[in-house]
């Protein structure tokens, strides 16, 4: 599972260090006997808590509410407890509990969530056994490491309750981020917090440089870091930006390695190893970071610690923590992953074949329409390899490709994937994920373009209807739940339902493909050895329940940092969930809102007896949390304009403030001209038109309505107000009003339909400009 290498002595690094004099600093040199123990120790807590997390995940009673006395006590017990009131205990929710965790247990005891429970576990040992091993060889011993492994207590939980959260607007990324790290990877105690920041902030960072040298950098290795930086009371960004640093100090030593040698030899070693022919990305790695020069081995491993050193740490500690790293352009090539060959070549075009469009898009290298509204931007040369399904994974890159390609100072340790749930333009794959900010690599999944094309624009033509507009006004009498079980929806609205049913059907399909297609492409490491976040909207949140569906069913672990979906078309049963949340290793979040009239109405016809995640708050899983937006969220394309804001709510460690105004401004306009297209098809409907000004501005009368004019037969129009004074009637059932809304829908369907098609126009004419 995991690929071992021969690591240098203890005593070896000592001889070193004594050879350099007392200017070279080492985790050994700035920690006594007693804080080197501490140091393993609380590593040992951390991961004991990581490995209790799992656990909890199939536990039927992890998110039960606890007894004053003990935690798993049976029905009977917590009536009968001495610090139960008779009185006022709630029996009928003791019953509720009684038949919830027999249903969950029943749940547990199938024969593929015990497998999954066991596979997860068995994960987790081999990484902590792998970490403990690694960092006693350095520290202590690798004896008395695990032997603490084996002792080291794990923390419960602040809270084995699901949690709920509601959106703070007035919260400061920096403050939010800080306050998540501490609630969600709560410190664990230790003598090393009260070191000076510098030693503490050295300790992590050696910290890093050893998870490293394991030759992958995994979600759960980040994990341990956070947890670890709280623990020693640091805030979020110091980690970062070390992370930052040390991904371009090995880039940057990596371009002066002899690479070619190094790649025949390794290759030929490791010929009939697993991990040589699940992909190209450590072979090419020699090729893909630009390397040119013929350095040996010694004098990399120096160029990389006085790179990688910094903070006080010597450069041949560093090295000596990096191990095989330290000279290996091979290794360096596989963390990053062959993004120029791997993920644009062979790879991606048979993905294509299955799902069309489907490619990873760099976000950054993109034009920003939320601070510019030059759509024809010329395409950067990043995007022009990703969009080049020609590229060939095998051939070395030209030295001006890999340059372009991997920039050291672009380059991160991290990956984020952002996915668009539905488009009325080209762009809308990458604008919404510019709110990301630059700690993480960011990339915006493409995939099924005139798919998400058709439903966007569906979507904006049936919220801009007549029928819409009449039937709103009813729907918020009645909860969405009680429109979806009674089948209490407008008539006027079901009138127009062809609308949008087929293209969100054909759409959720496709979706659910691409997800599985993103699972696999992330267990051939088209990442490489990095840990992924993933964020979605609407159904790009769908394509992310169905990644980490698959990512299950196929036992990959340790792949996926962090999950955020939001406005989610995907049942928020508790079995999907814990399913789910066995392949994330830090957040699962859930992101709904109670008043998303839109998504309740597409997924009228679904299985709603599982409930519907984008409306309603998973029940029941510890590990989950839920995020109510309903207050600032009335629709469900108001998503697209709020990613930013959600991300920074929550604490998302990495989010563009700049970005998330511009974003709330596109958003405010977006709300204005639906509101007059919302007023225009009404006017339409009553056989009236907008009365506009000379500066073709609409006019309003003194209560703030429209001023709408007769549309006479002859073509000739009179300027009145409205005869019901601006009041909404009412949509009956009369053969008029049904062959009315038939009207429209014909009319809104061709409209569609038109727009559709000059958005895939645009989209090709890009194409085709890139490809010359």
């Amino acid at each position: 599972m995991f690929k071992h290498v021969p690591w240098a002595s203890h005593e070896d690094g000592k001889s070193s260090e004594a050879e350099h004099g007392e200017e070279e600093k080492s985790l050994t040199t700035i920690l006594d006997i007693d804080q080197r123990g501490d140091l393993t120790l609380l590593i040992a807590s951390i991961m004991a808590s990581m490995r209790k997390k799992i656990e909890m995940n199939f536990d039927a009673n992890a998110a039960l509410s606890s007894s004053p006395s003990k935690p798993t006590a049976s029905e009977d017990e917590k009536i009968l407890n001495k610090d139960t009131d008779p009185a006022t205990a709630d029996v009928s929710k003791l019953d509720e509990e009684k038949k919830l965790k027999e249903q969950r247990q029943k749940e547990l005891s199938a024969p593929k969530m015990k497998e999954l429970k066991e596979e997860a576990l068995r994960f987790i040992d081999q990484w902590r056994s792998n970490v403990i091993e690694r960092i006693g060889s350095i520290v202590n011993s690798k004896d008395e490491a695990s032997s603490q492994l084996e002792s080291a207590p794990a923390k419960a939980p602040t809270s084995n309750i699901t949690q709920n959260i509601k959106v703070n607007p007035m919260a400061t990324e920096p403050e939010a981020a800080d306050t998540a790290l501490k609630e969600i990877f709560p410190p664990i105690e230790t003598p090393l917090s009260s070191l000076e920041e510098p030693t503490r902030i050295l300790i992590l960072h050696s910290t890093l440089l050893l998870l490293l040298s394991l030759e992958h950098y995994i979600a759960p290795s980040r994990v341990l870091l956070l947890y670890l930086t709280s623990s020693l009371h640091l805030p979020l960004h110091v980690l970062t930006a070390d992370e930052e640093k040390v991904a371009k100090g090995l880039l940057e030593a990596a371009k002066h390695m002899s690479g070619e040698s190094e790649t025949q030899k390794k290759a030929e070693e490791n010929k009939n190893s697993r991990k040589w022919k699940v992909g190209l990305a450590s072979v090419a790695g020699a090729a893909l970071i630009g390397v040119t020069g013929g350095l040996a081995a010694p004098l990399v491993a120096a160029g990389v610690g006085s790179v990688m050193g910094g903070l006080g740490l010597g450069a041949t500690a560093a090295a000596g923590y990096l191990g095989a790293v330290a000279g290996s352009t091979v290794i360096v090539g596989g963390l990053f992953g062959a993004y120029g060959g791997k993920m644009t070549g062979e790879m991606m075009d048979a993905y294509a074949k299955e799902v069309s469009d489907f490619a990873f898009l760099p976000v950054k290298e993109n034009p920003n329409p939320l601070s510019s509204t030059n759509k024809d931007a010329t395409p950067s040369k990043h995007e022009k390899e990703i969009e080049d399904p020609s590229s060939d994974s095998s051939k070395p890159l030209s030295p001006s490709s890999a340059n372009a390609i991997d920039d050291p100072s672009s380059r991160r340790l991290r990956v984020t994937i952002g996915i668009s749930g539905w488009l009325t333009e080209p762009t809308d794959v990458t604008t919404p994920w510019h709110v990301l900010g630059s700690n993480a690599e960011v990339f915006a999944l493409r995939y099924e373009l005139e798919a998400l094309m058709n439903l966007g624009n569906s979507m904006q033509a049936m919220v801009s209807s007549a029928a819409w507009g009449y039937a709103k006004s009813e729907m918020i009498k009645h909860t969405i739940f009680a429109e979806l079980s009674a089948a209490l929806w407008p008539f006027a609205l079901l009138k127009i339902s062809r609308l949008v049913d087929n293209p969100f059907s054909i759409a959720k399909s496709r979706s659910d493909k691409a997800g599985e297609l993103l699972a696999d492409a992330l267990i051939n490491k088209a990442q490489g050895e990095r840990p992924v976040t993933l964020v979605g909207y609407s159904l790009g949140a769908r394509v992310v329940y169905s990644c980490l569906m698959s990512l299950a069913k196929r036992k990959a672990f340790g792949l996926v940092e962090s999950a955020v979906l939001i406005g989610a078309p995907c049942p928020s049963s508790t079995g999907d969930w814990r399913v789910m949340r066995s392949v994330v290793a830090s957040r699962l979040v859930n992101v709904y809102s109670a008043n998303d009239y839109i998504l309740g109405f597409l997924y009228r016809t679904s299985s709603i007896q599982y409930g519907v995640a984008g409306l309603q708050k998973v029940e029941g899983l510890a590990g989950v949390m839920n995020v109510d937006v309903s207050e600032t969220v009335s629709g469900h394309l108001r998503y697209r304009y709020l990613v930013g804001s959600i991300l920074k709510t929550i604490g998302f460690e990495d989010v563009d403030l700049k970005a998330v105004e511009a974003e709330a401004e596109n958003l405010k306009k977006m709300d204005e001209e639906e509101e007059m297209k919302s007023y225009a098809e009404k006017a339409k409907a009553q056989g009236k038109s907008i009365v506009k000004g000379a500066d073709g501005k609409i006019l309003f009368d003194k209560d703030g309505r429209p001023l709408m004019e007769k549309v006479w037969k002859g073509g000739k129009t009179g300027e009145e107000k409205s005869e019901d004074g601006g009041k909404e009637k009412p949509i009956t059932k009369g053969k008029d009003d049904q062959d009315g809304a038939d009207d429209e829908a014909e009319r809104l369907e061709k409209e569609v339909q038109e727009k559709t098609q000059q958005g895939l126009l645009q989209g090709m004419a890009q194409k085709l400009h890139i490809s010359r």
